[in-house]
């Protein structure tokens, strides 16, 4: 885990003195040559007016988790979702879900995990060569579900250049807190004009061991009860994953050609569902073991495909046409039951073109078209089978004006969801009513194609200032359609524990009763305003970057929390009995029952906030790198935005000498006590990290011993952002040792 210090060092940098020739540590970054490959146009991290980080090589190597939100939640401006240490995704500035767009090479992952926070990402970092993170919105290439950021995983499948011979690495690892063994292996060859790829991973686990118990309970006001309880395990918290990758090309100066063939497959817990009785004292580990289980199952297999123009004549010097098809699905299981199975079949296709300079602007036009098909099937399912599709065109420019690089865009994209109607025909029968008389009344659930037409623009600008100092400042208007899931759910969610109810439903009380209706109007887009402002210092002994933002968002769609419960299809405050229903015994019913029934609502929002880090050679051997970032959230009625991560500082001490790096790091999360109607405060916490490496040159690879360990001080933690704060904590101490080689 690679950890950074607060920005006011920024401030004390001029009194110290610092080495005359900078010595270049292992998991340090030269960021003049770190091109951002989300990008069309070939821009690296120091001429991008929206802010972006790029997680590679020795640091990626020190982050990585079995999870893409837990293998970035250490980058600035960046958290994790936490649904357990199984299941998480990014939360880029407070914003998650369907706003943030998770992309592999360019080209949307295609899973379940924009859906629910308990849907793993089908991504997977072991065998990624970098991570892009694109903060603020992204839209005008990937489309408004990235009206909060992009996240892009690059790997080699796709070969963009040739080789002779043999190249890759193998790494393996072995964790202690869940028993984790994992390996991963990236070869890459070919011969003239042929390139080949080849990568394979696989990562099986126990329950991760937390400190305490997982449970955890407030008092009167909302604050956390104190306890002390011998060390344990989170239930349903094992991985037992594997996947690989074949990929080939054909490649010369003016083409290229480039197949690749996916398979991803993982069995994976779904915390908080565990039905544990009461054991003795010392009974645990052996209770670790006789849980009720309750996993998911994935499998995906995804194929993609480029195919590259350059060099040409005439009004367009490249044309580029990257496309991919995702057959995707896992399957929630309790007891060896399905329960629910989830499906999402996506085409996916981007073609554009690099025009010749026109006037001193450079740039690109294209056009984006998606076609997902989504399902949900089984006694849980919460959302209709739904088909989406998007088209879209777009333009990005950019120019050179003295010390002034400008970079506009535009993007025109029109959406549609056709949901099946038939999934409501069940949820009419339960609401039904009577009149006066005592006739039965229908209350028909039936939505029409839902259409929204986006547009999205961006202005910025990069200021050189002089050789090492640098401004930023970018402006977007971004427009979102709703997400399916946002409009039509409707129905128990088994692994958030809540009954969802979408935006295209409206709960109306009536005699005393609260009745669950379609809305009389579709839901509305969301509109962002959004504006960055950085500073970033480049120089051989420091690098800075601040960034402040201030984001307003028109229409901002949200999970509230209605404090409602459902029974048997009636809703009813918690301390309330279902009219017209006899008491139950509270173990009588599963899931469908007694769940908080939470809505996606809408209401204006404002988020702003900062990021800020600083990377500094005191001395030959010695360096420091410190980061802080911080985002507030409120909603137009003057309440919180709902799961918003706290202030976090950190920072880590390095130290390099021959063929050792050593460095010891922590992370101070605060107290988050901004929370929204029905959340709770939730306790600071520091994490505590350090790690050696040794690296052995061999006459056959070059070899890296590694150990590291993670939260050393075994400090019960929770994550404000995690529908699962209350169940489950982060994992304890955490010791990992293993070795990898570079041929």
């Amino acid at each position: 885990m690679k950890l950074r210090l607060s920005p006011v060092l920024l401030a004390l940098l001029p009194v110290f003195g610092w080495a005359d020739d900078k010595p270049t540590q292992k998991d340090e970054h030269d960021i003049e040559t770190l091109i951002i490959n989300a990008s069309p146009i070939k821009r690296t991290v120091l001429e991008s007016a929206t802010p972006v980080s790029i997680l590679s090589g020795e640091e990626l190597d020190q982050n990585q988790a079995a999870t893409l939100g837990e293998t970035l939640k250490n980058t600035p401006g960046v958290n994790s979702s936490y649904f357990g240490p199984v299941s998480s995704s990014p939360i880029i500035r407070g914003l998650d879900g369907p706003r943030i767009k998770v992309v592999q090479n360019g080209l949307d992952a295609s899973d379940a995990s924009r859906v629910g926070p308990d849907h793993a990402v089908a991504t997977e970092a072991s065998t990624a060569t970098q991570i892009e993170v694109l903060r603020g919105p992204a839209t005008l290439l990937y489309g408004s579900g990235a009206i909060g950021g992009v996240v892009n995983v690059v790997d080699n499948r796709l070969p963009q250049q040739t080789q002779d011979g043999l190249s890759g690495e193998v790494m393996g690892f072995y964790d202690t807190v869940s028993n984790e063994k994992s390996v991963s292996t990236d070869l890459n060859g070919g011969a003239g004009n042929f390139a080949w790829h080849l990568d394979a991973f696989s990562r099986k686990t126990d329950n991760f061991e937390i400190p305490g118990e997982a449970e955890l309970h407030h008092d009167g006001d909302g604050q956390q009860e104190e306890h002390e309880e011998p060390s344990g395990y989170l239930q349903n918290s094992a991985i037992d994953a594997q996947g690989f990758t074949l990929g080939s090309g054909w490649i010369t100066d003016d083409f290229r050609l480039a197949l690749s063939y996916g398979r991803l497959e993982s069995d994976y817990g779904v915390p908080g569902h565990s039905h544990e009785h009461e054991h003795e004292e010392g009974e645990h580990e052996e209770a670790n073991h006789n849980e009720e289980s309750v996993y998911a199952s994935l499998k995906q297999d995804r194929f993609q495909a480029v195919a590259d123009w350059m060099n040409l004549s005439g009004p367009f010097q490249a044309v580029h046409w990257h496309s991919g098809y995702t057959d995707y699905q896992h399957s929630e299981i309790e007891d060896g039951q399905v329960g629910t199975t989830f499906k999402n079949d996506t085409l996916e296709s981007r073609l554009w073109a690099e025009h010749q300079p026109l006037f001193g602007w450079e740039g690109v036009v294209g056009l984006h078209y998606n076609d997902g098909e989504f399902s949900a099937t089984g006694e849980e399912a919460f959302t209709p089978p739904t088909d989406s599709q998007s088209l879209a065109m777009f333009v990005l420019e950019e120019k050179r004006s003295g010390d002034l690089l400008w970079q506009l865009g535009l993007r025109l994209e029109k959406v549609r969801h056709q949901a099946d109607n038939r999934f409501f025909d069940a949820l009419a029968h339960e609401h039904e009513e009577h009149d006066d008389e005592g006739e039965e009344q229908h209350h028909e659930i039936h939505f029409d194609q839902q259409r929204y037409t986006s547009l999205s623009a961006s202005a910025g600008v990069v200021w050189t200032l002089d050789e090492h100092q640098s401004l930023a400042f970018n402006y977007a208007f971004s427009q979102r359609a709703p997400s399916a899931s946002e409009i039509f759910a409707n129905g128990p969610h088994i692994g958030t524990g809540t009954y969802e109810v979408g935006g295209g439903f409206a709960i109306h009380e009536h005699d005393d009763e609260h009745i669950l209706e379609q809305a009389e109007a579709k839901m509305d887009k969301e509109v962002s305003n959004n504006l960055d402002v950085s500073y970033r210092y480049h120089a051989e002994q420091w690098h800075a970057s601040v960034s402040l933002f201030y984001n307003h968002v028109d229409n901002y769609i949200f999970q509230q929390d209605t404090g409602l419960v459902i029974s048997d299809g009636h809703l009813h405050h918690h301390d309330d009995e279902p009219a017209g229903e006899e008491t139950h015994d509270e173990h009588e019913h599963e899931h469908g029952d007694d769940l908080p029934v939470f809505l996606f609502a809408q209401q204006d929002a404002k988020l702003y906030g900062f990021e800020a880090e600083v990377d500094w050679h005191f001395a030959d051997n010695w360096r420091v790198d410190a980061f802080t970032d911080y985002t507030r959230a409120k909603l137009d009625d003057g309440t919180n935005v709902p799961r918003i991560p706290p202030l976090r500082v950190g920072a880590a001490l390095h130290f390099e000498y021959d063929r050792w790096h050593a460095e010891a790091g922590a992370t101070r999360y605060s107290k988050q006590d901004k929370y929204a109607n029905y959340e709770t405060a939730t306790d600071g916490y520091t994490l505590v990290s350090a790690s050696v490496n040794y690296y052995l040159p061999t006459d056959l690879a070059d070899i890296t011993l590694f150990l590291k360990g993670d939260n050393l001080t075994d400090e019960e933690a929770r994550v404000h952002s995690s529908f699962l704060k209350d169940v489950a904590p982060l994992p304890g101490r955490s010791v990992r040792f293993g070795v990898k080689g570079r041929f």
